[in-house]
């Protein structure tokens, strides 16, 4: 039976989310990390669209996106997670189902919430005893924010520049800010699916609904 289409609206964000099958290591050492990015790039180039934040972990990884086209982002995600899932099984003999089924996503307003749940993907690391500063972790993209670091993936989150009049203004406020606990406990419970205002929580959850009362009606054809 195929699958049916994710609920992904045109012209919005998306925190997204994918894991090795049953908690699985996917990164082992530094050369897996940079292949990932590498073809992330190339891809990228082919299905574009906005990538904002991004943290790839041992096991997991998380990115922040801008959707245009759900058709575009699916065969990006599609190509990259098979790339990934044939070198790693090349380079360390891995057999079975390498990604724990397709990828989560929930939505996220464009509002002051959208930065604050970019630098929570940024700190995985540190949440996970990895390091103590965010800045000591190579793969991610707190480092183009914090620091001014270049990074060709990333399009500038859409709330950056409000952090202040220049760049070091607006590296030392971005260190400096401080991720509201509603955030950390939306992005950490999968089952939600959107996170902003009341209005907003409120007209997604509709929408979802709805899409997931369509994707179970059955197909009839009309009467000629």
């Amino acid at each position: 039976m195929p699958r049916h289409p994710r609920f992904l609206p045109p012209g919005n964000y998306f925190h997204i989310m994918n894991r090795g099958n049953n908690g699985a290591r996917i990164f082992t050492c530094d050369d897996d990390f940079q292949f990932y990015l590498n073809k992330m790039t190339d891809l990228k180039a082919e299905h574009p669209f906005d990538l904002y934040h991004y943290c790839l972990m041992g096991t997991h990884l998380h990115i922040l996106v801008k959707i245009e086209k759900e058709s575009d982002f699916s065969n990006f995600s599609k190509r990259l997670n098979l790339s990934y899932a044939s070198y790693y099984q090349r380079n360390y003999g891995f057999t079975g189902h390498f990604w724990q089924g397709r990828y989560k996503s929930q939505l996220i307003s464009d509002d002051p919430y959208f930065i604050q749940c970019g630098k929570y993907i940024e700190l995985n690391p540190v949440k996970a005893g990895i390091i103590e500063n965010p800045e000591d972790y190579p793969w991610s993209s707190y480092r183009y924010y914090a620091l001014g670091e270049r990074n060709d993936l990333l399009t500038e989150d859409i709330f950056y520049k409000e952090l202040g009049i220049d760049a070091k203004s607006r590296q030392k406020a971005f260190k400096e800010l401080v991720v509201d606990t509603e955030i950390s406990d939306f992005l950490d419970k999968s089952d939600r699916i959107a996170i902003g205002d009341k209005k907003f929580v409120y007209n997604q959850n509709r929408k979802a609904k709805v899409h997931e009362t369509n994707k179970h009606t059955p197909y009839r054809k009309s009467r000629s």
